[in-house]
């Protein structure tokens, strides 16, 4: 009658706030979520709940199913991993790059949990790379890297985590601070502040400003997006980063953030792994946990 799919759903359900993007965490078309959901009431005799609240308001029904799927689905997740280790060659390493900034505040939650279910696995992050982490991936120096921009590599497999939008951060003061979006245009008078990397691995490069064949007047670099804001903040240029980078510093209104163009950009991270380590099991969970912790940690990314 109550299957684990269910309590997946309701906790979806709770985390993402809407039927719409629920159902995008659960990979399923919002009728076929709203069909899983009404013939579990229906089983049950009671509304989980409340239409048209958002967030999702749950009833008394609803809640004590959430507090069911926050005791069972912990212990059963345990029990696949145990499983998988029973099952699989316990051994592995996982030296990893980040070709992402602003990643650290998902990835190393992510590393403390994996590492507390794998301690079999030789977890590094090296530092001080003097070679492309990509490459480096195909020759085995490296076992993972965290990228947004895949390059086709023989041997190389890009999953997706999650898809995220880029904004344009700005003084509270800045004259772009009340547009509902940005152009190009609107950039070809300002100071870029932008992370000390080659332009062609940026979103607001490759997918904003060059299509347009627009420039900003100046490009000026920071190491750290603490730095980054407050050069913003004090009027001295603008950036662009992934909107779980801004949330902490929107949520101070320390300063403000405007869409890139009226469609938005959008963009998507991918780990990149090794065909050969694809199905180990200590990879797979290392992935699932990943996108479990980035949703759990992160505001306004989407489902890959």
């Amino acid at each position: 009658m109550l299957e684990l799919r269910h309590l997946r759903t309701l906790v979806a359900l709770r985390d993402a706030g809407s039927l719409v993007e629920a159902a995008e965490r659960v990979h399923l078309t919002q009728s076929a979520l709203s069909h899983q959901i009404k013939d579990l009431e229906e089983r049950l005799g009671s509304p989980l709940f409340l239409r048209k609240t958002r967030p999702v308001e749950f009833t008394r029904a609803g809640l004590r199913l959430l507090s069911l799927a926050e005791q069972v689905l912990p212990q059963v997740r345990m029990a696949e991993r145990d499983l998988a280790r029973l099952a699989g060659d316990e051994q592995g390493r996982l030296h990893m790059a980040i070709e992402c900034h602003s990643c650290f505040q998902w990835l190393m939650p992510t590393v403390d949990h994996f590492r507390d279910h794998w301690p079999e696995v030789e977890i590094d992050i090296p530092g001080g790379h003097h070679f492309d982490p990509l490459p480096a991936l195909a020759r085995e120096q490296l076992d993972l890297v965290i990228t947004a921009d895949p390059q086709p590599l023989t041997g190389v497999h890009y999953e997706p985590l999650f898809r995220y939008e880029g904004l344009l951060a700005v003084a509270r003061q800045h004259r772009l601070a009340g547009r509902p979006f940005v152009t190009p245009g609107d950039l070809a008078e300002e100071t870029l502040i932008t992370y000390p990397v080659e332009h062609s691995r940026l979103d607001v490069f490759t997918q904003f400003l060059d299509p347009a064949g627009v420039k900003p007047r100046e490009v000026r670099t920071a190491e750290l997006t603490i730095m980054m804001m407050q050069l913003v903040a004090s009027g001295r240029g603008v950036c662009a980063l992934p909107n779980w980078a801004l949330t902490e510093y929107l949520e101070r209104d320390y300063v403000k953030a405007v869409p890139l163009g009226e469609q938005g950009v959008w963009s998507t991270l991918f780990a990149a792994i090794r065909e050969e380590t694809r199905e180990a099991p200590w990879m797979e969970d290392f992935l699932r946990t990943a996108r479990e912790t980035s949703f759990g940690v992160l505001e306004g990314i989407k489902p890959a």
